[in-house]
């Protein structure tokens, strides 16, 4: 049986080699047998489709040389269709969970939020790690940014695809970003908001209530729930880690389809991630925040997301607790360096992250209205 670090060599190898996979969005590792870890770690190909051609360029194992003895160990490779996967912002109606679409005050985590003419799902309230009592609304960049750039973005709750108006239903507005690259690595799709008063963002989650803080990691199999606006609360299953994997972002931007590395993926049984639900943050089942949605497979049944570590790292944030408290953040005992659980950000991965200011107001109307 291949061991996960042996998974990740052989990982290495084939993403080196994508070019000549032609069908293959996606690269991770995941359990051989698709349910625990007795049959050892594998490679997981994720494909567009189940055509022959696709078939034909996947290939069955990998081999790579043992950690543990002078030899040669064989990883198998397992594929699964999953689609093109995409970003899942909501510009349109649909009927699924229609009760995480309202106004609601103060907002809470679970529910539509976004701005004109767009609606995504408000992930977390979560505050400064440092002492500062002020609250941020935390979703996903391309859910509080309406074209990826520091320009200034209105928060509106509900979101715009949910009847949500400029000015009558503002929250706040886009505070910090990291932004997305169109040629580059991508680790997160993730920015804040700040409210235009602290009373406005409850530290409550939806159908759960108080989040206790958040997970520094957690490996393939663990369970998890959330509550997404279109999806309302779902649970799944880990299905792979340490993913590499090609997202649609389609006309946002100009972004197309952008690369992220050493994603989660999140397998339900009925669909977790549709247009709507990006923002969503995956909890523990004992209410800890886990992972952050941003894009899911074709038929939704599948959630992309990142470590919400990554997020707390690159912002130097935690969850929000009543009374100013904040959310501790928990190891598990595991050991630091597990391959067979996501990690933290490195110290050089998060010199690549630069989260960025957003304009406090808008110079436009403001010149059209002589105030600036």
């Amino acid at each position: 049986m291949a061991t996960f670090r042996e998974a990740i060599q052989a990982k290495q190898h084939l993403v080196k080699r994508w070019k000549k996979m032609p069908g293959v969005v996606g690269i991770g590792i995941g359990f051989a047998n698709g349910k625990d870890r007795k049959g050892g770690a594998c490679i997981v190909l994720y494909t567009v489709n189940a055509s022959a051609s696709v078939k034909r360029s996947c290939p069955r194992c990998v081999s790579v040389r043992s950690v543990k003895a002078a030899r040669r160990v064989a990883v198998p490779v397992r594929t699964i269709t999953s689609g093109p996967c995409c970003c899942h912002v909501q510009v349109r109606d649909r009927a699924f969970a229609r009760q995480y679409r309202g106004r609601i005050r103060p907002v809470i985590a679970g529910y539509s939020v976004g701005y004109p003419g767009a609606s995504g799902t408000a992930g977390l309230i979560v505050q400064s790690a440092s002492r500062s009592a002020q609250r941020y609304l935390f979703s996903n960049n391309h859910v509080l940014n309406k074209n990826n750039t520091g320009g200034y973005t209105e928060t509106i709750q509900p979101g715009g695809a949910d009847g949500g108006r400029s000015g009558r239903d503002r929250i706040g507005r886009l505070y910090r970003f990291v932004r997305l690259r169109k040629n580059g690595v991508n680790y997160i799709d993730a920015a804040l908001s700040i409210p235009t008063a602290n009373q406005l963002l409850a530290p409550r989650y939806a159908t759960v209530g108080v989040v206790r803080g958040h997970v520094r990691s957690y490996g393939v199999g663990n369970r998890f729930k959330k509550v997404g606006r279109t999806t309302g609360r779902v649970s799944g299953v880990v299905e792979s880690i340490h993913t590499d994997i090609d997202v649609d972002y389609g006309n946002h931007a100009g972004l197309g389809t952008i690369r992220f590395r050493n994603q989660t993926v999140i397998r339900g049984t009925v669909a977790v991630s549709l247009p709507g639900d990006s923002g969503s943050v995956w909890l523990t089942e004992s209410n800890y925040a886990a992972a952050v949605n941003f894009a899911g497979s074709a038929d939704g049944r599948r959630s992309i997301a990142f470590p919400i570590q990554w997020a707390m790292q690159a912002f130097g944030i935690r969850v929000a607790r009543a009374a100013g408290s904040r959310g501790q953040m928990r190891t598990n005992g595991r050991k630091q360096k597990n391959p067979m659980r996501t990690q933290p950000l490195s110290a050089a991965q998060l010199g690549t992250i630069v989260t960025k200011g957003a304009r406090k107001a808008n110079r436009r109307k403001q010149k059209r209205k002589g105030l600036h």
